[in-house]
C-alpha cells in the first residue's frame, strides 16, 4: 500500500477529527452558558485528501442559573433569549450534534472523535462541562486530547490568529460572519484539511 494512502481509522491513531467551535456567554465553563455549538465532520475523498463532508450546528438555551457576561455577549453579538434563535436545551443540543458524529465514527471504523479547534482548550472545557451537567453517558469525543489549528497555523503559515491564518492560506475572511460557531468552525475545518493535505502531498514520492 502506498504510505500516503493510510486508512482514516489509522491516520490519527484511530481518532476521527471533528472540528468544533462553541460560542459562550463568558470564559468560565461551569458558570457561563454555552450559546452555540457547531461540529464539522471531515473525511477522505477518493484521492485520500481530507475534505468537509458534514456541517452541524445549533443554538443553545442557557442552562438553569447560568451567568451571562455582558462583555461576552457584546463581543459575539448573541441575544441568548431572542425567539428567532430557535435554541434547544443543552442536552438536546448535544444529542443533535453527537448523533452524526457517532454515525461517522462507525462508517470510518474509528474508535473516538478528537476535537479539532482553534485554541481548543476553551471548547473542550465547555463541552465537557455541558456533558457533565446533562449527564450524557456516550460522549463520542476523547475527553482531553485535541488538535490545535493555532499551533498548526504557526508551523505552516507563521500565523496563530484564525483570521491571519485564513488570509495566509488564501481563504476569504468575513468579519461580519466571524464569531458565529458555524462560520468559525467551517474556516477552521478548511484550514485543518488544507494543512493535513499539504503534509500528505509532501510525502508523495516524485515517481508517483
Amino acid at each position: 500500500m502506498n504510505p500516503t494512502e493510510i486508512p482514516l481509522n489509522k491516520r490519527f491513531r484511530g481518532y476521527l477529527p471533528v472540528v468544533v467551535d462553541i460560542e459562550t456567554a463568558g470564559f468560565n465553563p461551569k458558570k457561563h452558558a454555552m450559546l452555540e455549538i457547531s461540529a464539522i465532520i471531515v473525511e477522505y475523498n477518493s484521492a485520500y485528501d481530507l475534505e468537509i463532508t458534514e456541517r452541524h450546528a445549533t443554538h443553545v438555551m442557557p442552562f438553569k442559573n447560568s451567568e451571562l457576561d455582558p462583555a461576552a455577549l457584546k463581543f459575539n453579538g448573541i441575544d441568548p433569549y431572542h425567539p428567532f434563535r430557535m435554541a434547544l436545551e443543552e442536552r438536546e443540543s448535544l444529542n443533535l450534534i453527537f448523533k452524526p458524529i457517532k454515525d461517522a465514527l462507525k462508517r470510518n471504523n474509528c474508535s473516538r472523535a478528537i476535537l479539532v479547534g482553534h485554541n481548543p482548550a476553551f471548547d473542550i472545557a465547555f463541552l465537557n462541562a455541558a456533558i457533565q451537567r446533562t449527564q450524557i453517558k456516550r460522549n463520542p469525543f476523547h475527553p482531553f486530547s485535541t488538535f490545535d489549528t493555532a499551533t498548526l497555523g504557526g508551523l505552516v503559515y507563521q500565523q496563530t490568529v484564525l483570521a491571519k491564518i485564513a488570509e495566509a492560506a488564501g481563504l476569504k475572511w468575513d468579519n461580519e460572519k466571524a464569531h458565529s460557531a458555524l462560520y468559525d468552525a467551517e474556516i477552521t475545518a478548511e484550514l485543518f484539511c488544507m494543512m493535513v493535505n499539504r503534509w500528505r502531498a509532501l510525502q508523495i514520492p516524485a515517481a508517483l
